[in-house]
Formats: C-alpha cells, sequence, structure tokens
C-alpha cells in the first residue's frame, strides 16, 4: 500500500513543492523517475502529500515521519509531520517533535499549545503558562493562549489572575462569547455566584441556541437552587433551536425534576482546560476549518481522554472525510450508558449504512426502536436509510410509525411528513403524497425543502402552474445559494418553454454546485433549445464526465451524439435529488446542513 501511493503521488503530483523544501538544488542531476522512489525523501514526500490529499491522514504521518528521517533539520518537513501525528492523536510521536517545532520557531502556535497541555498534565503550571503565553501570536491564538492561561492560573489556586485573563475587552463579538463563557465556568468553580450569572447573562443574551453553553447555564442555576431559570434556560435553548430536544437536554430537563443536586458542567481546572480546545475545535470543524478544527479537538482529547462532545465532533469531522470506520471507532470511545447512547447508535448505523453494511446498520436501528418503543429517532434514521435505498414502500412504513409516536404535531415535526410524502411520490402514490407535502408546508412554510419539492411536483404534472412557480421562487428567496433549488426554478421555466429564463437559472446553479451531473445535464438541454448546440454539447459531456445515474447515461450519450429533437425530452429532475440531499447517500455522505435524526453534537 505505501508503494502503491508513492509510485501514485510521484505521478499525480510530479515536483509540486520540492523546491520550496529544498529538495531539488540538493538532488544530483537526474531525471525525475529516478529521483522519485519509493522510500527516497522526494518519494516519502510526495506520498505524504498525496495521502493528506486522500484524508488518509495515518499514512501522511507514516510518509512524513520517513521523510523527516532522512532530513531531520527540514522544518517543512517537522511542520508537516507534527500536524499529521496531531491529527491522528499520536503524542509518544507528537510531543517530541512539537519540541523540535518551539525550539526553531518560538511562537509556533500548536506545538506551544501541545507542549502547554502537557506541562499541565504533568502538575508544571509555571511552564505550562509560559508555552500558552508564547502560542498567542494571530487572533486565534491570543483568545486560546488567554482562556487557556486563566484555567491554569486557577489550577495553580490563582482564582484572581484566571478570572483577569478572560478580561479582554478588546476582542470581537464572537470572541467576547467564548470569553463570558469560560469567565462563568471559572466563576462558578471558585464559588463566585454573581460573577458567574452575570457572566452566563450576557453570554445567553449572545447566543441562546448552543446546546452546550446552554447546558452549562442551566446546570449552574440549578445547582445554586433556581431551577426555574434552569428551565427557562433549557426551554429557550429548545425554542431557538427547532428541533427536537437534545438527548442530554431532556435528560438535565427530566433531572431538574427530581431531587437530586445538580453539579456544575466543569467541575476541575483540568475540564475546563479541555473545553478551551473543544469548543474552539467544534466552532472550526463546523464552519469548514476541519484539519485546524481537528487539531483542536484532538488538543482537548488529549487533556481529557473522554470528553464526550469532543469525541462526537471528531467523528463527525471524520463522517465528512468519508472516513466511516474511525468515526465509528471514535464513537465507541464515547462512555457508555449515557443519554448520549442512543444518538451515538444511530450515528454508528448511518456510518455502517454508508459502508454498505446496511443490514448491521438496520439490526442496531431495530433494537434500539424495541428498546425504546417511544422514541422516534431509530424509526426516522430507519426510514432515512430505505430512502436512501429507494425501497420506497418499506419508508414509507418506518415514517409511519415514526408519526403515529408524535401526539401532537408541530414545526419540529415537518421533516417527518416531508420524508414520508417524498416516499409516496417516488411510488408514484401521488394523493398520499401530496397530502403529506402539504401538511409538512402547513407545520414549516418557510422551509425551502418543501416548498420546491411540493411546487416543482405540480409543474411537472402540469397541475397548479402558477402556484407552484410561487413555491419554488419562495425557495429560491430563502436559500438563493442552493443549486438544486436554483436548478428546480430553472427547470421549471423550461418545462413551460421559458428557455431564456431557464438558461439564466441553470446556469447560476451549475456555477453553485458544478460537480452534479444532472445540473449540468439541464443546463446543455437549455442551451440547445436557445441555439447554443456547441454549448449544449459541452455541457452534456461535462455531465457525462461527473458519473451520472444509469438511467441517465445512455440519453446523455444520444444527446451528444445527435442533440436533442424539436421538443426536448422532460425527465425526472431535481426533486429526487432532493431527497438524496436530505437523507444519507450511498453515493455521498450526507449534507449535514439538513436535518439528521440522531446528531449527537
Amino acid at each position: 500500500m505505501r508503494a502503491k501511493l508513492t509510485r501514485l503521488a510521484s505521478v499525480t503530483m510530479g515536483m509540486i513543492g520540492l523546491a520550496a523544501l529544498g529538495l531539488v538544488a540538493q538532488a544530483p542531476a537526474r531525471s525525475a523517475d529516478e529521483s522519485i522512489q519509493p522510500n527516497s525523501l522526494i518519494g516519502n514526500y510526495l506520498a505524504g502529500r498525496f495521502a493528506r490529499a486522500q484524508q488518509d491522514t495515518e499514512s501522511a504521518a507514516a510518509f512524513y515521519g520517513d521523510a523527516l528521517a532522512s532530513d531531520p533539520t527540514n522544518e517543512v518537513l517537522l511542520e508537516q509531520a507534527f500536524q499529521m501525528e496531531t491529527l491522528t492523536g499520536n503524542w509518544p510521536r507528537a510531543l517530541p517533535l512539537a519540541e523540535k517545532l518551539a525550539g526553531t520557531q518560538q511562537t509556533h502556535r500548536m506545538s506551544h499549545f501541545l507542549l502547554g497541555v502537557a506541562s499541565f498534565k504533568a502538575g508544571d503550571y509555571t511552564k505550562a503558562d509560559v508555552h500558552f503565553k508564547a502560542a498567542s501570536e494571530n487572533p486565534i491564538g491570543e483568545l486560546t493562549a488567554a482562556i487557556a492561561r486563566g484555567w491554569t492560573k486557577l489550577a495553580a489556586g490563582d482564582v484572581n489572575g484566571a478570572i483577569a485573563s478572560v478580561d479582554l475587552p478588546k476582542q470581537p463579538e464572537w470572541a467576547q462569547f467564548y470569553l463570558r463563557y469560560h469567565r462563568a465556568l471559572m466563576a462558578d468553580m471558585s464559588g463566585r455566584k454573581g460573577e458567574a450569572r452575570t457572566a452566563f447573562e450576557k453570554m445567553f443574551r449572545q447566543d441562546s441556541r448552543t446546546l452546550r453553553t446552554s447546558l452549562a447555564y442551566a446546570q449552574s442555576a440549578a445547582h445554586y437552587g433556581d431551577l426555574k431559570l434552569a428551565n427557562q434556560v433549557l426551554k429557550d435553548q429548545l425554542d431557538k433551536s427547532q428541533g427536537e430536544p437534545h438527548p442530554l437536554a431532556r435528560d438535565l430537563r427530566d433531572r431538574l425534576n427530581g431531587k437530586a443536586k445538580i453539579p456544575f458542567l466543569i467541575t476541575t481546572p483540568a475540564e475546563g482546560l479541555a473545553e478551551v480546545f473543544y469548543g474552539l475545535g467544534e466552532a472550526l470543524t463546523g464552519e469548514g476549518g476541519v484539519s485546524l478544527g481537528t487539531l483542536y479537538l484532538q488538543m482537548a482529547l488529549y487533556t481529557k481522554s473522554d470528553h464526550a462532545f469532543a469525541l462526537a465532533a471528531l467523528a463527525s469531522s471524520q463522517e465528512t472525510a468519508r472516513r466511516y470506520d474511525e468515526a465509528i471507532a471514535t464513537y465507541d470511545k464515547i462512555p457508555t450508558g449515557t443519554a448520549l447512547q442512543s444518538a451515538i447508535d444511530i450515528r454508528k448505523a448511518f456510518n455502517l449504512n454508508s459502508l454498505e453494511k446496511t443490514d448491521e446498520a438496520k439490526t442496531l436501528l431495530e433494537k434500539l426502536a424495541k428498546d425504546s418503543p417511544k422514541d422516534i429517532r431509530p424509526l426516522e434514521a430507519l426510514g432515512n436509510i430505505a430512502r436512501a435505498r429507494k425501497s420506497f414502500p418499506e419508508a414509507v412504513n418506518y415514517f409511519s410509525r415514526a408519526i403515529a409516536l408524535i401526539p401532537k404535531p408541530d414545526q419540529r415535526h415537518w421533516s417527518y411528513y416531508y420524508a414520508r410524502g417524498t416516499a409516496y411520490e417516488r411510488m408514484k402514490n401521488w394523493p398520499a403524497a401530496e397530502a403529506d407535502l402539504k401538511r409538512a408546508l402547513k407545520l414549516a412554510p418557510e422551509q425551502p425543502l418543501i416548498l420546491n419539492y411540493l411546487g416543482y411536483s405540480w409543474i411537472d404534472q402540469g397541475r397548479n402552474m402558477k402556484e407552484g412557480m410561487k413555491l419554488i421562487e419562495k425557495a429560491v428567496q430563502l436559500k438563493p445559494d442552493d443549486g438544486y433549488i436554483v436548478d428546480s426554478l430553472g427547470w421549471a421555466h423550461y418545462k413551460q418553454g421559458n428557455y431564456k429564463d431557464a438558461v439564466r437559472y441553470l446556469e447560476r446553479a451549475v456555477e453553485i454546485k458544478p460537480e452534479d451531473p444532472t445540473l449540468n445535464d439541464h443546463l446543455g438541454d437549455a442551451f440547445w433549445q436557445v441555439g447554443r448546440e456547441r454549448e449544449a454539447k459541452f455541457q452534456w459531456g461535462q455531465a457525462l464526465s461527473l458519473n451520472p445515474e444509469p438511467e441517465d447515461l445512455e440519453k446523455i450519450k444520444a444527446k451528444v451524439e445527435r442533440g436533442l429533437p424539436g421538443k426536448a425530452e422532460v425527465k425526472a429532475a431535481p426533486k429526487n435529488r432532493q431527497v438524496q440531499r436530505y437523507e444519507p447517500s450511498r453515493r455521498r455522505s450526507e449534507n449535514r446542513s439538513s436535518p439528521q435524526p440522531g446528531a449527537v453534537e
């Protein structure tokens, strides 16, 4: 495998990046084929880059390590080897690399953070503070270092110094959220109830949707006996999130009604330090900074190996990278028997399904449904898996069982009716589909997925044309950067013969989602109808290169060869892809912005 990756890297990447390493100048005059050999310095470097591009972090770490052994003073190799070992959580290898980096680059942020955590764990708070201070070069580093130093001072018994460390009035408002959160946690742990309450109130006014901080605020209030406030915090978080209550929120709500003493969310400085890296890591991975975010998450886990939220966030990033086996292994590290267990098992089932282990996934979910007959989430997951597998009657059965568990449907439940409606539509049972889609729209009138699917379905059938266009146009207004929904509007214009308008919207859809074969196919059809035949054939060729569905492949090939007849053939279109975007698909990872059952984060 290593030799194969090295050969692939040499073919794919050639000499890219070697000048930056200074390797080209060092190598004796010879051909590229001779210099790029398996297990050579250049070969290992290229293979490391290739493995990293393929999201194979463990192989990348090994290749960079081998390259570094050949050139131990090369700072580029040292940086890459350190990052890869940290991303995999290989601390025996990462720590010596961090020492070398910190020695050669005095302000190297991540190496100093890792060394700071190591010193903290060893009880050397003075040395930990020195490392954290050295990591405060840029805005993210300054924020992280300030809070980390605060927890270090608290661990050393310096309460005033800890609180002062997170008092940074010149930080932007987004950073103030984290500072207020940790100030509240530190104040709680130090017995400063009033100071904690003030910080929590300011934080909650800024953002009441974040689960973790809401739990901390509610547990703080409950710890001091203010159950009314604790319940209100949980209610506000639920109302703002507009979804089913998170398992931990439900669990805390149940405990508030009992007589047990509610502890603080964070009870030790070590837990507080782990929370620093978890919070920023989760935020960064959520915003697309997966590599940097994962580094922070691994720092959190180095500090506290069983940090459930950090493990869940790490597993989520592994799912995004389509490393489903690793995600399952990470979920398995979360302590069992907690309120998170069902959500964890549901996520594991989705990963098993993505690994084509559908029977195992269904067995796991059926057991969950049997053990918790009032829990709607396993049934929803089973329905989504069946729908992704195009087992639509089976999907209808699961969603019907789920809906039967809802005593009084409200806005949170639109997705169940939407999902069953789309399954009915694929079964060509339009009366049942239309009833469910209308019910979903009544529950969530501003939901673009429903607007798009119902509106396009009407137009596809030549019914309610004016109203259908209004629904799709509203969906586009709500989600103008969703390529599939913009494509629906363009294709609706196409079906009505408005080819110029169709081109305008379909071009926009392909700009947003250039990798989708059906969108490219649609744009080709529209180009042909307005006389742009050369562009049409190019677009169809592009669609062919993007692995279209088997039922579309021959049709697109025929269009490339012969073009379109006088009146273009109209085929089933974007509404079906909205089903794929909503559910876990065998061909692509789930779209995390769509509602998913059993989310752990």
